[in-house]
């Protein structure tokens, strides 16, 4: 007796995902394309990729509270009168919460409590008030070497899933994994590039854990062509439709649910944990997308197309091998 079945996707669907493989793949290289251009111009025009917070450039940052609604273009520009040319001024929770962000001027004073007292003193007037909630500081070598981290914690991650998907499965579907993770942190990454969102430690964090749901959602369809590459006796595409349409229903319901806890995150984590739930989010639908309509297609396309004779144990008969369509 089953209790609570839940079927959002039929068990026996027959959808011809593969029809769609040279509309899909298309689609998924225009996006890398622009992607690419969007974190290219970034670079080029504004001097950085992305639109980097403290935690990597350095500075300090003030979280300031007023008596009434705060004037975001008043205090930002009071803060350009007085030398801070590149603050950067947005409300947190309410519109009498404002954070500040900036870095010390030129020759100016060092300490960061100080600064955090001038910048309310700046934003402050006689009408509106502004009372120092709280100040941080991140010097610009900690930045750097933050940054650095980064770089290679996103190394470490790629290669890690490179040596265990190349000893759990082929070569093939290794590079295809591989390629098919990177374009959805692509993706997540060029959005950050495109939109100008503030990009920080929160943000990294959240792009790790797309390359981790992307390769997971990967390897379970993978697993499953396995299986029915020695089991079926089917052409490669029609293996390969077979087997994401028998995952269907568990990588709909997987994403969901975890699509539905970074919604969480995103509508009750505050402004500090919204960067890494907007990045998880749109990781898990695109990773869900690609794992159906990128990873599998490129099995059946040039150097990666597989055969039978590559997914068949070593250690079969030259005869049971030859006895398959």
């Amino acid at each position: 007796m089953k209790l609570f079945p839940l079927h959002l996707i039929p068990n026996d669907t027959k959808i011809d995902f593969m029809r769609l493989r040279w509309a899909s793949l298309g689609l998924a290289l225009l996006l890398a394309v622009a992607a690419v251009a969007a974190i290219a111009y970034n670079q080029f025009a504004k001097g950085a990729a992305f639109n980097y917070a403290l935690d990597f450039t350095g500075g300090t940052s003030v979280e300031l509270r007023f008596d009434k609604s705060a004037d975001v273009d008043g205090v930002r520009q009071r803060l350009a009168d007085a030398g801070y040319d590149s603050a950067q001024v947005q409300t947190r929770g309410t519109s009498s919460d404002l954070l500040v962000r900036l870095q010390p001027k030129e020759g100016g004073q060092a300490d960061s409590s100080q600064l955090a007292d001038d910048v309310a003193r700046i934003a402050s007037t006689p009408e509106n008030p502004a009372h120092r909630i709280s100040s941080s500081f991140v010097g610009p070598q900690v930045g750097r070497d933050l940054a650095w981290n980064a770089v290679q914690a996103l190394l470490f991650v790629v290669f890690g899933f490179l040596i265990y998907i190349g000893f759990r499965f082929e070569k093939k579907f290794a590079v295809a994994a591989i390629i098919t993770t990177l374009h959805d942190v692509l993706i997540v990454a060029g959005y950050f590039a495109w939109s100008g969102r503030e990009f920080d430690l929160t943000v990294l964090a959240g792009l790790l854990s797309v390359m981790g749901f992307s390769i997971n959602d990967t390897i379970v369809v993978f697993d499953r062509v396995r299986e029915n590459f020695r089991g079926l006796r089917a052409a490669p595409v029609d293996v390969l439709n077979t087997s994401i349409n028998q995952t269907l229903s568990r990588t709909i319901i997987t994403s969901f649910v975890a699509f539905l806890s970074s919604l969480a995150l995103y509508l009750y984590g505050g402004d500090s944990l919204e960067g890494m739930a907007i990045s998880q989010m749109m990781g898990i639908v695109i990773g869900t997308i690609s794992s159906i309509f990128i990873a599998s297609p490129m099995l059946t396309m040039g150097w990666l197309k597989v055969t039978k004779q590559d997914l068949m144990p070593k250690a079969k008969d030259d005869a049971a091998l030859a006895a398959r369509p």
